[in-house]
């Protein structure tokens, strides 16, 4: 049975809501409470923060690449042993793709039952709060708004002056006051947020925002509103497999300041699948460990190209065990690492060159939101019970490209939405490398941790059962 939950969202983007997000999942842990958090979208950085917080790792919901039963099934499963769930929406509370608002943050609330929190960005606002609030109200009755939280207030004045206006005018009570703190504002870059592993003084951040939280939110009115959640959807919970029989095959994973963007079940199924994943620090080893199979992640190469660049021993080690036949799989950030070179303005290092070609950095995103995909006769891993040739959805978000490639280059999709590559191939395949600047989800019949290790084994030889010697 899933716990007390609510959604966490906002008028529209920018409007402080993951900040208080942070904030409430770390002060409802200090009161010790077990605290689940989730990610509405496709999102790496937030859920870092929001994992931080709570001390377990955060799980995406994304309605444009789950199907709706796995939604339920996810939220039902790790929130299990959780006394209270936060959900945390991405852009404003009706945002979307779709016109009809199916995939919309309004709509995830409605299938969970959730309550919604509306952060609303005070700054500027009186009287006009009262109108904003009941057309949220209005545009969906079956949305139960559950209150608000003024966020960046000017002041006690301020404050009044708005509670006012919404008790005159509105039945949604105000949760909490939060005043404007430029010390409470997120680190933002290029792509976002900066990831916490990069921030020294993450663990300060979180606890600085967990004290406003406390100070200026009524935590007591949060939690009984989040046990009003209606009740969950019933749907079958899918039974755990069994992994493949013989040894687990180990699977180098880069895990570190540059390289961090993993789903936490994308690496659960690879886990399931038979997979021992091997920590890899791309800045610090100077070897690779003994592998059957390699996982390069997205992530921020570029903020540690020099980092990276002086590490030429493990270049040396990636180029020399891709071109002996690892199978290796490289998204975004991965690809980008294992092109000859990385540009960034007139900055330019040296990268692994297991990609013939150079990954070159732009002010302005190349691509950037949901992707689908066509599985060309090149792409390397076998198919389960998939027809052929298979569409595949993702996401991609990345301000560089990939130049100087030969006309020979073999590509495993080609784009039918989206940008890759060249904006009609992506997935570039050398030896048993596949690299590609889509990042693909265990999620919608995708099963693609299945295929990759599949995919390992074959490469392996049935009869082989000794690692790969990097």
């Amino acid at each position: 049975m899933a716990s007390p939950r609510l959604l966490i969202s906002a008028a529209h983007k920018s409007s402080g809501k993951t900040t208080l997000a942070i904030g409430l999942a770390r002060a409802l842990a200090e009161r010790g409470l077990t605290v689940q958090t989730f990610k509405k979208g496709p999102d790496y950085i937030d859920p870092m923060w929001l994992a931080r917080a709570s001390g377990r790792a955060c799980v995406n919901l994304d309605p444009h690449l789950m199907h709706d039963d796995e939604i339920v099934a996810a939220l039902a499963r790790h929130a299990a042993d959780a006394d209270v769930t936060l959900v945390e929406g991405n852009k404003g509370l009706y945002d979307g793709l779709a016109l009809d608002g199916s995939n919309s943050n309004a709509a995830l609330a409605r299938r969970l039952g959730l309550p919604v929190v509306l952060v609303l960005d005070a700054r500027g606002m009186t009287r006009g709060v009262a109108p904003l609030i009941l057309g949220y109200q209005a545009f969906d009755r079956a949305i139960r708004l559950a209150g608000v939280i003024l966020n960046r207030l000017g002041g006690s004045r301020h404050e009044a002056k708005l509670r006012a206006v919404i008790e005159h005018y509105t039945d949604v009570p105000v949760l909490g006051a939060v005043q404007h703190d430029p010390a409470l504002a997120m680190v933002e870059r290029h792509l976002g947020l900066m990831p916490d592993a990069e921030l020294d003084d993450a663990p300060a951040r979180v606890a600085a925002m967990a004290r406003a939280v406390t100070a200026q939110v009524d935590l007591d009115r949060v939690l009984a509103l989040a046990g009003t959640a209606a009740p969950m959807p019933l749907v079958a919970l899918p039974a755990p497999g069994s992994p493949p029989a013989g040894p687990r095959l180990r699977i180098g994973i880069a895990r570190d300041a540059a390289f961090g963007f993993y789903y936490p079940d994308d690496l659960a199924a690879l886990e399931a699948a038979g997979a021992s994943l091997v920590p890899i620090d791309t800045l610090h080893d100077a070897c690779l460990p003994m592998l059957d199979g390699l996982f390069i992640g997205g992530g921020f190469p570029e903020t540690a190209m020099t980092a990276l660049e002086a590490n030429a021993a493990l270049r040396m080690a990636l180029r020399d065990a891709i071109e002996k036949g690892l199978p290796t799989y490289a998204e975004c950030g991965g690809l980008m690492f294992l092109a000859r070179s990385l540009r960034w303005g007139d900055r330019s290092a040296q990268m692994v060159g297991a990609i013939p070609g150079d990954a070159v950095m732009h002010d302005r995103p190349v691509g950037r939101g949901y992707v689908q995909l066509e599985e060309t006769a090149d792409f390397p891993w076998p198919g389960l019970d998939e027809p052929q040739p298979a569409r595949r959805l993702g996401h991609e978000f990345h301000h560089s490209s990939l130049e100087n490639l030969p006309t020979s280059v073999r590509f495993a999709y080609r784009v039918q939405r989206g940008h890759g590559v060249d904006g009609q191939h992506d997935g570039v395949c050398v030896h048993n490398l596949l690299a590609s600047y889509a990042h693909l989800r265990h999620t919608g019949g995708n099963r693609w941790p299945q295929r990759f290790l599949a995919f390992v084994r074959r490469a392996r030889g049935l009869s082989d059962c000794s690692p790969l010697a990097a």
